[in-house]
């Protein structure tokens, strides 16, 4: 039904949204200053989006029959603004470049459904990555 490749991919991709869902949120709660007042709401909904993500991704890991990931990628939370970004910079390239080979895996194997879930998921993911680029040009 559905290949061990797709699976390892699928489950690499709720610990990847495990992990950004709680590095946001902590950067929301951490952010201090002028600047961070400015956008440490939209760390916060970033966060919630990426938990959306991994729920997502979990249900169809569920649908296959298999166990969804508890354990999170490693969480790099920065102990600076311009840290906390390139960090999160990083982690959405990655995620960008993870789900574009999910969706090729996906794709060859003929699930459509998992290739059409993860091209909305991958919108999102572009969007965040604007974000994150355009606050650290302001900094």
């Amino acid at each position: 039904m559905v290949s061990k490749e797709l699976l390892n991919l699928l489950n690499e991709a709720v610990a990847r949204e495990l992990q950004v869902s709680i590095q946001y949120m902590w950067q929301h709660v951490l952010w201090k200053g002028a600047k961070a007042f400015a956008v440490k709401d939209e760390f916060k909904k970033i966060a919630i989006e990426e938990m959306r993500h991994a729920e997502l991704i979990a249900e169809r890991i569920a649908f296959f029959g298999e166990m969804p990931t508890t354990n999170p990628t490693q969480i790099v939370v920065g102990n600076s603004l311009k840290e906390m970004l390139a960090q999160d910079i990083k982690d959405e390239e990655n995620a960008i470049e993870l789900y574009r080979r999910i969706i090729k895996v996906a794709q060859n194997e003929e699930d459509y459904t998992t290739a059409h879930l993860f091209k909305q998921i991958l919108m999102d993911e572009e969007e965040h990555l604007d974000f994150f680029k355009s606050v650290m040009e302001d900094l």
